[in-house]
């Protein structure tokens, strides 16, 4: 193998710049040329394929977002679409690709596999919903935003003796909430993997009041309901007034925390190295705090897990 690339698809993260800094300083190491493909899987149809250099990913570690910038490809759904970035690759003489991205990014790349072009995942998500996996990148420093909002909200909430809803990204998995709740010590978490019951969630708060507690902090995972939903639920039912913060986008920015760069570097490096031994079709991730690779393929036998024993101390700490 003499040329990769790599590319980051989908939603932003703290990290992928990292990763791709991974990517890049990894491979000419090794001894590769490797090229960066910008706006994700629509360059790379468009052809829009740069060679990178040791200088091209100076400075950028602790930067967020991504230099190689990202961007939706409805084309690129297409098996057209699919068929014009297999010939940008050929006519690019690039031999294997690094696909940096969440669940959307992966399964683009097993399309480009099944075409017989080699590539290998690192997952990048705020989420961190990706199944095989037990970290992302970028989850952590978007976890660490939200605390510090909670605490700020928190401050607040003490002094005007109320009920605050602070609703989280995540789509369809809990991890950012229940970690952002449990570490912010918020009375109540609503996640996807819970069922949501009004009634205990009105009664958990009647009985704070009741023993004199004066403020609580809800944390709501956007893959439940709105916080706006949830704020008219609790208004209708039980005329419980609270006041809502919608975090927003504000969770996928920001320079990446210390372990986000760590587990970045680690699996842009290992995604260098699993081209280099000539496989394709797999994903990296870490499993017991050690850096492993699995077949991309099973990232889609099976829905991410989450550690609903978490949820269970939440609401014991919480009474």
């Amino acid at each position: 193998m003499k040329k990769i690339a790599v590319l980051t698809s989908g939603g932003d993260a703290p990290g992928m710049n990292a990763a791709v800094r991974a990517v890049v300083r990894k491979a000419i190491y090794e001894g590769l040329d490797v090229a960066g493909v910008l706006n994700g899987y629509q360059g790379l149809i468009e052809g829009k394929i740069e060679l990178l250099q040791l200088g091209s990913v100076g400075d950028i570690i602790q930067r967020g977002g991504t230099i190689l910038r990202s961007a939706r490809s409805p084309e690129f759904r297409t098996l057209e679409g699919r068929q014009k970035a297999v010939e940008q690759i050929k006519l690019h003489g690039i031999e294997g690709l690094v696909v940096i991205g969440g669940d959307g990014s992966f399964m683009g790349a097993l399309e480009l596999t099944l075409l017989g072009i080699p590539c290998v995942c690192v997952p990048a998500t705020i989420d961190n919903d990706i199944n095989g996996t037990e970290f992302t990148i970028g989850f952590d420093t978007a976890l660490n935003t939200v605390i510090e909002a909670i605490d700020k909200i928190r401050d607040t909430a003490t002094s005007h003796e109320r009920t605050f809803i602070v609703e989280v990204m995540g789509r369809n998995a809990g991890d950012l909430a229940l970690w952002a709740g449990l570490a912010g010590g918020a009375e109540t978490i609503l996640i996807p993997e819970e069922k949501f019951d009004s009634t205990d969630l009105i009664k958990r708060l009647k009985s704070g009041t009741g023993r004199g507690k004066k403020h609580s902090i809800i944390v709501v995972a956007e893959g439940v309901m709105s916080a706006n939903e949830l704020a008219d639920i609790l208004k209708k039912e039980a005329n419980i007034e609270t006041r809502v913060s919608v975090l927003g986008h504000i969770q996928r920015g920001g320079s990446p925390s210390a372990r986000d760069r760590v587990i970045a570097s680690q699996y842009g490096a290992r995604a260098v190295e699993v081209l280099m031994e000539g496989r394709s079709g797999v994903a990296v991730g870490m499993r017991d705090h050690l850096v492993i690779d699995y077949d991309l393929q099973d990232v889609f036998k099976g829905l991410h897990e989450l550690d609903m024993s978490m949820y269970t101390l939440s609401k014991e700490l919480s009474i």
